[in-house]
């Protein structure tokens, strides 16, 4: 009868655990896309199952992402009902007619409407947006210059802007604001444009416009910005490590 000796036990574990970091930094832009795509998928997944009948599995997710997201109905994408997104008046006018926050953001939908993505429209433009430029920056990688701090601000500073702005028109009341209106864009547009893209927050109007860009200027900053500098670092552990093991 054999003996594995601790000392040895413990060496084979070592190199294991090397190995698999070896393997991992070797491959992070796969090991990254499948953790970022089960993050940006799961709130879609909620209504699938709020519409199959999988009532706990869509609760937990709705829950679990409450923290993460405001989730405002008027702001957020439906999925298997009449429209893709709803105005303020239309929620208020089936469901409930208020305009506290923490009151619509329990709206996920029903039968007729459909069913309420788990985050707001521009969530999902600012992760889903991480995810397809990462792929899209990775053959390129090596031709790429990587985006100074400074120019990753200017990536930042429109959603800043943007919901900044949204904030402070949402102190006079969801539906009253300056921002819901837009009576400062007909003018500098010459009413050029017809009422339904100045007023409200659906697909469609401005402000929809400027959820779903900016969110897209985020994830091209993010992967601009962060993706060589993780590049960087896993090819530091990836070298060390083949070093250390003697690979080739």
């Amino acid at each position: 009868m054999t003996t594995t000796h601790p000392e040895s036990a413990k060496q084979e574990d070592n190199i294991f655990f090397k190995r698999l970091t070896y393997g991992i930094s070797r491959h992070w832009i796969l090991v990254f896309s499948i953790f970022l795509g089960l993050y940006v998928g799961l709130p879609f997944l909620a209504p699938l199952f709020k519409e199959i009948g999988w009532e706990g599995p869509a609760k937990a997710i709705y829950f679990i992402y409450s923290y993460l997201c405001h989730q405002m109905p008027q702001r957020s994408f439906f999925l298997f009902g009449e429209k893709t997104m709803y105005s303020l008046e239309t929620i208020q006018t089936i469901w409930q007619d208020t305009d506290n926050p923490l009151v619509l953001r329990r709206f996920i939908g029903n039968s007729d409407l459909g069913w309420k993505v788990a985050w707001s429209d521009r969530m999902a433009s600012m992760y889903t947006s991480v995810l397809i430029f990462g792929w899209l920056w990775y053959p390129f990688r090596r031709k790429l210059k990587p985006l100074p701090w400074r120019g990753f601000l200017l990536f930042l500073i429109p959603m800043g802007v943007d919901g900044i702005t949204h904030m402070i028109s949402d102190l006079s009341g969801l539906g009253q604001g300056f921002r819901y209106s837009n009576k400062w864009l007909r003018v500098l547009t010459g009413n050029s444009f017809q009422d339904t893209f100045y007023i409200g927050t659906t697909l469609g109007t401005f402000n929809s416009y400027m959820r779903l860009l900016t969110g897209v200027l985020f994830g091209i900053g993010m992967v601009w910005f962060a993706f060589p500098q993780l590049e960087k670092a896993f090819q530091e552990i990836s070298d060390s490590i083949k070093y250390k093991l003697g690979l080739k």
